[in-house]
């Protein structure tokens, strides 16, 4: 059963981020995620660490600039996130892709 407050650490962790970059920072035992703007590094960690059962031992983090966004005639903005880079202990992993 989850209580109130690990569910709100949930709901801070969006999604893996996979691109190029990601992917070569998986050789570091980097990880990141696209989390919530009002997380701070305290809830990235303890919401890492929760899910994953994994050490976390440093998370850096930056707003993605905010892009725009054609659709014929009207002009809008997509969505802002915030990016956070987690950095595991030696030994622990995040398995991202399944093996299926």
């Amino acid at each position: 059963m989850i209580k109130k407050n690990q569910r709100t650490l949930i709901d801070f962790i969006k999604y893996p981020i996979i691109t190029d970059k990601a992917t070569r920072l998986l050789e570091l035992n980097q990880y990141s995620f696209a989390t919530d703007p009002k997380a701070n590094k305290t809830d990235i960690k303890l919401a890492i660490e929760y899910l994953f059962d994994v050490k976390v031992t440093s998370v850096n983090t930056y707003h993605t600039p905010r892009k725009t966004r054609r659709i014929g005639r009207f002009v809008g903005s997509k969505t802002k996130h915030k990016r956070a880079i987690v950095t595991l202990a030696s030994g622990d992993a995040i398995n991202l892709f399944s093996e299926n």
